[in-house]
């Protein structure tokens, strides 16, 4: 019985051994190298900075009263449309007449005592220069003539200032445009003594919009005026709005140590669909170029292995010369003819992080390295996936694949 069991394990175990052998012995690397190349093409090259902004008119008035007083009269609302010079509102004007017409009576009484005043001072300086009377009565006279002279002047100003502020009592719109906000009521009392209050908020055209974004410190050294910009806003998720890059302000914002810094993009929004205070996502494009001849930036990174090149039928054909006074718009590509591995020396033009553009120094017949693929790693591990053992399980379209070898 133990002899059977022995004999069962055993002719087990070659089983095991034969498919080990089987499976390594499959496995091994049978070209063990190979070269990923590629050749010039023809790209897009383009990058771009995201941030998010607030969609805002471009010309934004608020108006206020320069004087106190309880509002009698509204005649606009929310989204009024108004033109330049209408009246928005009138304040209660019964202080403020009464004020007028109290500094036009003042000013009526100052304007009666200079006139007698100058004329005794004209009657004194005449009689002055005769000698028929003394040095003091025609100093007296002088003086009440330039007291009332300053008193008339004065009141005339305070006059002035109270027509003014008759004046005020009517809140006129300063441009054309529409009521945003509209922040008082009929009979509320507003109080102008330290700050003028806002009584109304006035876009001056929706149709031309602004989006203030904040584009972070790392990002705003490529933002330039003229970039173009694409926007989408959340009410409308489907709809791809353009601008373009108006200014970039130099005055920095930090909030939570994050430093950033306000773009203006010109947002046309015929459509009205823009709203003020829209939270919109931006991507400003910072490089675009078409139809330029481009290889991958792996190929400027490449450095052959002469030795490893060499055992497998490679000749490594390095040229020190060209390395001599390279310039930072100048790299160093390696070029495969044959079995001949050779570098060359080209120009390079902007880079969007994955291609770079080629401006000299490569053909589209160029055959350009981009890297060494052996056998053991991706390949290596490509086909030990495909073997046939009997315990593991297939991957999904292994059988497939296999036919289709």
């Amino acid at each position: 019985m133990k002899k059977k069991k022995i004999i069962i394990y055993c002719a087990i175990g070659l089983v095991v051994l034969a498919f080990g052998l089987h499976f390594f012995l499959k496995s091994s690397p049978k070209d063990g190298f190979r070269l990923e190349t590629t050749k010039l093409s023809t790209n897009k090259i383009s990058t771009s900075v995201t941030a998010t902004g607030t969609i805002e008119p471009i010309t934004e008035v608020e108006v206020g009263t320069q004087v106190s007083g309880i509002i009698s009269k509204i005649y606009v609302d929310f989204n009024s449309v108004v033109k330049k010079g209408q009246i928005l509102a009138e304040l209660d004007k019964t202080t403020l007449e009464s004020t007028y017409k109290s500094e036009e009576l003042q000013m009526q009484a100052s304007k009666t005592q200079y006139e007698y005043q100058k004329k005794n001072y004209d009657r004194a300086k005449e009689l002055h220069d005769q000698n028929l009377i003394s040095d003091t009565d025609y100093e007296t006279a002088l003086y009440n003539y330039q007291t009332a002279e300053s008193t008339y002047q004065m009141n005339l100003s305070n006059l002035s200032r109270a027509k003014t502020n008759l004046g005020y009592a009517t809140i006129y719109s300063p441009i054309d445009g529409v009521v945003l906000s509209r922040a008082v009521e009929e009979g509320q009392t507003v109080a102008a003594s330290f700050s003028t209050p806002t009584l109304f908020t006035i876009a001056n055209d929706l149709t031309k919009m602004q989006v203030v974004a904040n584009v972070d410190e790392a990002d705003i050294g490529n933002v330039q005026v003229g970039q173009r910009v694409s926007f989408t806003v959340d009410a409308y998720p489907n709809d791809v709005f353009d601008g373009e890059v108006t200014q970039v302000r130099l005055k920095a914002t930090t909030t939570s140590n994050v430093v950033t810094y306000e773009v203006i993009v010109n947002a046309p929004n015929p459509t009205l669909k823009l709203k003020p205070g829209l939270t919109a996502n931006i991507t400003i494009f910072t490089l675009e170029k078409n139809n330029v001849q481009t290889i991958p930036n792996k190929a400027l990174n490449f450095k052959p292995n002469t030795e490893a090149m060499k055992n497998n039928g490679f000749t490594v054909q390095e040229n020190p010369d060209i390395y001599h006074n390279l310039n930072e718009n100048e790299k160093i590509i390696w070029e495969e003819n044959g079995k001949n591995i050779t570098n060359k020396r080209i120009r390079i033009g902007d880079t969007d992080g994955i291609n770079t553009e080629i401006t000299s120094g490569v053909t589209d017949k160029d055959i350009i390295v981009l890297d060494v693929k052996t056998l053991g790693s991706e390949d290596f591990a490509e086909d030990s996936s495909s073997s046939n053992s009997p315990f593991m399980p297939k991957r999904p379209g292994a059988e497939r694949q296999q036919r289709a070898k």
